[in-house]
């Protein structure tokens, strides 16, 4: 699966783009001056949690905060 599919398909599911997902990491304190300050297990446990994703959808979510794009 690419990317934009694991994008495509956390936006079908939970309604919110990778830059919401930004927002909600920097409101957590998952990001600082967009830089993350946490490991990536800490963002995928929170995205399991509270979105209900998989590994590899929150994992797509963590490298959006890194700043891949494509």
């Amino acid at each position: 699966m690419s990317f934009q599919a694991y994008i495509d398909n956390i936006k079908k599911k939970t309604g919110k783009s990778p830059e919401d997902f930004r927002k909600l990491a920097e409101e957590k304190g998952f990001l600082l001056n967009g830089e993350l300050t946490v490991k990536a297990t800490q963002i995928t446990d929170w995205l399991k949690e509270e979105f209900e994703l998989g590994h590899g959808h929150a994992m797509a979510i963590y490298a959006s905060l890194k700043g891949k794009t494509a």
